[in-house]
């Protein structure tokens, strides 16, 4: 049997893989919406401890994607976020503990499973180059490629592109490399970088002390804000919820680590996920669960035990504790454009779970699920996937 924790250089480097997904929206929905950046944060490193501690292995913490996207792009207030956390992990803890999602999981075609996988991956990729061409949203809303790098371009090349083909090429060459891990010599050249060019935003306000996390910093929600989150907010999270953060990441975790894995149930993901939301909503953070792709990222990049929750966590909850509020300034020292590499090759692991589909109408289901994610939302595709695999079933249909 494998160690249960380990601290060598693969799982520090694997501890960073998935920071991708996780900082863009959490430092979006820090400026745009309002949240805690100490609660946020605390939050986010307290899930990643306990969730490694109880489930033993490599687990991912990300943002809801669906609800941090939303909130961003409309400019929603703090309070509406909160409310959408509340009541996701509130359905989270009542179909996990009833035992609903054991019954919702049955009947989820593994094809439809390998559509999420292949969906999730081909939007983490799409996202990966658009932050290495500096046309995502949080860049957008921050009127620059990289926001807080001093210098934007090197001659007619924008620094982003350039960051990204450098990155890429270094993760081609050490994926594999355990004395020089890709994550740790990608990630941390983009933090010396942030270091030699930034532009010191903030800097100067940074106070180092000790600084506990505020209980409900941000109120509670009116009336108002639980009825706006649940129709704008939860309803449209749910479905990529139940297929991503439950079926398709219990589905990768026993495909990674066996018998290992015997912990991560569709019960113990949902009970897990709903105690870390409302933890998260009483503490100021963002509505957070696991993932695919944030699973295919850790492990993508070295990632083999719960050694590496307990490094990303315990990193978030200093920082959280010793930084305060002005935990936001030290996360932008990273490089949109190097966080996008992270992202390109954690979707091209996770994309490639496609590999055991054989039969023609299995792979029409995982086709037909990317184009349909890819015109609307995973969402979508996974209700949508559901159908197109049952009807399939039908011998008088044919692809």
């Amino acid at each position: 049997m494998p160690k249960r924790y380990r601290f060598d250089r693969m799982e520090w480097a694997g501890s960073l893989g998935d920071l991708g997904t996780l900082l863009p929206l959490a430092l979006g929905m820090i400026v745009v919406n309002g949240l805690d950046p100490a609660g946020l944060f605390f939050s986010v490193g307290i899930f990643y401890i306990l969730s490694g501690l109880y489930f033993n292995l490599t687990v991912p913490i990300q943002p809801m994607k669906v609800i941090g996207a939303y909130a961003i792009v409309s400019a929603l207030p703090a309070t509406q976020i909160l409310a959408s956390g509340l009541l996701i992990g509130v359905f989270l803890l009542v179909i996990g503990v009833t035992g609903a999602m054991d019954v919702i999981g049955r009947w989820v075609p593994k094809p439809v499973v390998r559509g999420v996988q292949m969906s999730t991956g081909t939007l983490l990729m799409a996202q990966g180059v658009r932050f290495m061409l500096g046309t995502s949203t949080y860049q957008a809303l921050r009127n620059a490629a990289e926001p807080y790098l001093s210098i934007q371009s090197l001659g007619p090349l924008p620094i982003g592109i350039a960051l990204g083909v450098l990155g890429t090429f270094l993760t081609l060459l050490l994926l594999d490399n355990r004395k020089l891990p890709a994550g740790l010599v990608v990630v941390g050249g983009g933090l010396l970088l942030g270091v030699l060019f930034g532009t010191g935003d903030g800097f100067r306000d940074l106070s180092v002390g000790f600084y506990l996390p505020s209980w409900m910093p941000l109120g509670m929600p009116s009336r108002v804000d639980f009825s706006l989150a649940l129709v704008m907010l939860v309803l449209p999270q749910i479905p990529m919820t139940l297929g991503n953060a439950v079926i398709a990441y219990v589905d990768l975790s026993r495909e990674y680590f066996g018998e290992r894995s015997r912990r991560v149930t569709y019960r113990a993901a949902c009970v897990s996920m709903g105690l870390a939301n409302l933890a998260s909503f009483f503490l100021g953070g963002m509505p957070i669960c696991h993932g695919a792709g944030g699973l295919a990222a850790h492990y993508r990049f070295g990632a083999r035990t719960a050694g590496s929750n307990l490094i990303i966590g315990s990193l978030f909850v200093v920082l959280a504790l010793v930084l305060g509020k002005h935990v936001y300034t030290a996360s932008t020292l990273i490089p949109l454009a190097v966080l996008g590499v992270l992202l390109l090759f954690a979707g091209t692991q996770l994309a490639l779970t496609i590999l055991d589909m054989r039969e023609r109408k299995d792979l029409f289901v995982v086709l037909v699920m990317l184009g349909i994610t890819l015109a609307s939302n995973l969402a979508a595709g996974f209700i949508v996937g559901i159908l197109v695999a049952y009807l399939l079933r039908w011998k008088h249909l044919n692809v």
